[in-house]
């Protein structure tokens, strides 16, 4: 069972949250019509062994998008945060 520290809710089960998708991947813009760009971003993927960046929706709390960083094969939560205060950072 993984229990996530959500930063507005304190630490909760996962069963309140859902799993977001991966959230290394960089999605072309939205305007972009080059089909094997949209492919590649929605298709095709690395499946990660070890520490690894996911987005998690804070469903049933506080609704905020979480980017988590978790070991995928023991579970390990090594960070949680809100994911538009980390991509407001990185800009």
């Amino acid at each position: 069972m993984l229990r996530l520290k959500c930063p507005h809710c304190g630490e909760r089960d996962h069963s309140e949250f859902a799993y977001g998708g991966d959230a290394g991947v960089k999605m072309p813009a939205i305007d972009n019509e080059d089909f094997e760009a949209w492919y590649q971003a929605v298709f095709i993927r690395k499946n990660p062994r070890g520490r690894h960046l996911e987005y998690w929706h804070h469903v049933q709390g506080c609704r905020e998008w979480l980017k988590v960083e978790r070991d995928t094969m023991t579970h390990e939560i090594f960070s949680v945060a809100a994911a538009r205060e980390v991509e407001e950072g990185a800009q």
